[in-house]
């Protein structure tokens, strides 16, 4: 595990003497950030000797409670566990109204026991450091959707999309549409700016399949680690830049029953050391292995649903016609099915999984997806023929459509202890049937109103 040096810190407070104040995260099973705001007399501290978390901060549900079962919390005294700040990660928080800095923390493999097994991004290197040591290099992007929404309700206590700078309230998709983007200009360009100023390399935007839905793509990494945590940090970074100018962004799976879900699309390949891609072909299918990659993520997909969609809401996501996946499918050049190759030259070729909602931890997700390639690489798996044409009229083997089944598929996986780790599988169960239990009993679906601004 590599840490950032002291000499990152020192420049920045030189070349930054207005930040009083720094945003520490450290990134949550969920995905949700959670950490402290400190003084800039704290910062050269962190990062000579570390920050102490308590480990119960690894232990909690969406709601942000303790979940004791986790072992994590009282029987291991909520003790202090040891954090330290990753390379790159401090930059500025351009939307804050007071100059602030942020920094991304993860817990020191040993320093940080007992907590350090359930920290997610170590989940994510553990696996990009198997497919490396057997000569594959992992090539990133993450691709985000997420509604941009007004923070009052309407009048039936429903959330609604954000007003648009004509004074209109959008009602139709208008899917691609470049006058709707035009709208959201303000917004569109704090965000740009926000992330020229954190080195996160957002491109394209696009008026996604309804109204006040947006994607921003990021562009690929040869260093899948990079483009992760750049993935994790653009999505704070969203939130912020929508709270400046009184929105909200929300990135639940389905947060409108009659409309588009939001997604979690991943795009990956293989390299070789030189930086090669290993998927590049001629031939649009692609080169044996990276059919081999698709059979492992097929062969390993219902073992690891429950990490792609960690939510009772994510669910409601996998509809026909809706360009959510419904079944275990591939295709080139097909957004009916849940692996898509995607056209283009030789040299692009790749896979993106299209099955996690935007509320899936991206750090999980990837670990799941290059634990998935990796095992059809060792097994040569087949993914089978090729779906052409529409995949959801072809429909066979169907995606689970409930979050117990799920769950139940990952807590009997051998394959999902070995590829996730068992200490991190019995954290990150624990806590998702905590979630389930307060689903089904107490809480229920009237507490969906919190979840649209953490998911």
């Amino acid at each position: 595990m590599q840490f950032a040096n002291i000499q990152e810190a020192r420049d920045f407070l030189d070349q930054h003497p207005e930040v009083r104040s720094f945003e520490l995260i450290l990134i949550d099973a969920n995905g949700v950030p959670r950490g402290k705001l400190l003084h800039r007399d704290e910062l050269l501290a962190i990062y000579e000797n570390g920050r102490p978390l308590p480990s119960s901060i690894l232990a909690l549900t969406i709601r942000g409670e303790d979940v004791e079962d986790t072992g994590l919390v009282w029987e291991v005294a909520d003790a202090d566990c040891w954090t330290y700040p990753l390379p790159g990660s401090l930059t500025l928080q351009s939307w804050r109204a007071t100059p602030t800095g942020q920094l991304q923390v993860s817990m020191h493999p040993t320093q940080g026991l007992p907590a350090s097994p359930a920290d997610p991004r170590h989940v994510l290197v553990r696996a990009i450091d198997r497919l490396k040591a057997d000569g594959y290099h992992p090539v990133m992007a993450v691709e985000l959707e997420f509604y941009l929404l007004d923070k009052n309700r309407d009048a039936n206590g429903q959330p609604q999309p954000a007003v648009q700078m004509n004074g209109v309230r959008p009602a139709a998709p208008q899917v691609y549409g470049v006058y709707e983007l035009e709208q959201l200009q303000p917004f569109l360009d704090d965000l740009y700016a926000a992330c020229e100023v954190q080195g996160l390399p957002v491109r394209t935007a696009i008026s996604e399949y309804a109204p006040g839905q947006l994607e921003l793509t990021l562009e690929h990494r040869f260093d899948a680690l990079q483009a992760v945590d750049e993935g994790v940090r653009y999505k704070r970074l969203v939130k912020g830049v929508a709270n400046k100018h009184g929105l909200q962004a929300c990135f639940m799976a389905k947060p409108f029953g009659d409309r588009a879900g939001s997604g979690l699309h991943m795009h990956v390949s293989l390299a070789d050391a030189e930086g090669n891609n290993l998927y590049a072909s001629e031939d649009p299918y692609g080169t044996p292995l990276l059919r081999h990659s698709i059979g492992g993520m097929m062969a390993s997909l219902l073992d690891s649903l429950a990490i792609f969609c960690p939510n009772a809401n994510s669910f409601r996501r996998f509809q026909a016609n809706s360009y959510a996946p419904l079944a275990k499918s591939w295709g080139v050049n097909n957004r009916t099915v849940s692996f898509r190759v995607p056209g283009g030259p030789a040299k692009s070729r790749h896979i993106e999984h299209r099955i996690c909602g935007a509320d899936a931890n991206p750090y999980l997700a990837a670990a799941a997806i290059l634990a998935g390639i990796h095992r059809g690489i060792r097994e040569q798996l087949d993914p089978g023929e090729a779906i052409t044409g529409n995949g959801y009229a072809q429909a066979k083997e169907f995606l689970p459509t409930d979050w117990l089944t799920a769950l139940r598929a990952l807590e009997s996986s051998e394959w999902a202890k070995e590829a996730l780790g068992e200490d991190f599988l019995k954290v990150f169960l624990a806590i998702k049937q905590e979630e389930y239990r307060q689903f089904m009993g107490e809480v229920g679906e009237q507490d969906w109103r919190w979840y649209l601004t953490h998911a």
